[in-house]
């Protein structure tokens, strides 16, 4: 007896193209925040904090990687290709990542919005009708806990140091929300992905979900709230010169030796 169809040799080529879509910007947003995140190694403000950011880098690199074997096999493409293959215009994560990481203040204020945006994305994949894409989801939500605690901790000890590290905060974020709303920006091929079930929700809902759950704490430590205005159309397209450094520094070993395997 042959063995069952993947599920992606089920799909048509539209949903395929849209699943394709979703997967490339989640899997963007956790590999290019993983490598930002990872530069805190050995400069984090504490010992401690040294090895916290080194295990969330590396969780979120984690993450992109499944993410990116799921979309090889979606696309029958090269999960190493699509990583480190591809120019920095091509990347498709969120306005979010593309700064640097700055300073610890702004790292916490990136880290606090990205963490709950992600969890409210993770919910829905987690019910999507894809089962693989549900069960990493799933995975993935388990492991995410921990970074959402790791921000909102500092993210509360540096609102209530007061001080230089509460204006840096303060600056951060109010710098960081418009950015973040992209996280949610909508994609082309979401009516697609939503008839299908692939995502159980639309974009637009989960933005609004988004900013119910982080406003409370933001209020609560007396810290700027963006305003309501909707996900910027051009939110995963925008690319800047910072990342383009970036991608300069993750893709420079594999493109000393096109074809080897990472």
């Amino acid at each position: 007896m042959s063995s069952a169809a993947p599920p992606e040799a089920l799909l048509g080529d539209v949903t395929r193209d849209a699943l394709a879509e979703l997967l490339l910007a989640t899997a963007d947003d956790e590999f290019v925040i993983g490598f930002w995140d990872s530069e805190w190694t050995g400069i984090a403000p504490m010992l401690e904090e040294d090895v916290a950011m080194s295990s969330i880098a590396q969780d979120e690199i984690g993450h992109a990687r499944a993410l990116y074997e799921l979309l090889a096999e979606t696309t029958h493409d090269d999960p190493d290709r699509i990583a480190f293959g591809r120019p920095a215009d091509a990347f498709r994560h969120a306005a979010l990542m593309n700064h640097p990481r700055t300073d610890w203040a702004f790292t916490v204020a990136r880290r606090f919005l990205y963490e709950h945006a992600d969890a409210v994305r993770l919910e829905a994949l987690a019910r999507s009708s894809h089962e693989r894409l549900a069960g990493l989801a799933g995975k993935m939500r388990r492991e995410e806990s921990y970074h959402r605690m790791h921000a909102d901790a500092w993210l509360q000890r540096l609102a209530e140091a007061g001080g230089e590290a509460r204006k840096r905060l303060t600056a951060a974020l109010q710098r960081l929300w418009p950015d973040a709303d992209a996280v949610f920006t909508p994609l082309s091929g979401e009516p697609e992905l939503l008839a299908s079930g692939v995502l159980a929700e639309p974009l637009a809902a989960l933005h609004g979900r988004w900013r119910a759950r982080v406003r409370p704490t933001l209020e609560r430590l007396s810290l700027p709230v963006g305003g309501d205005g909707a996900p910027p159309p051009d939110g995963r397209t925008r690319r800047t010169d910072d990342f383009r450094w970036l991608h300069g520094e993750f893709t420079m070993v594999a493109g000393s030796e096109e074809g080897a395997t990472w």
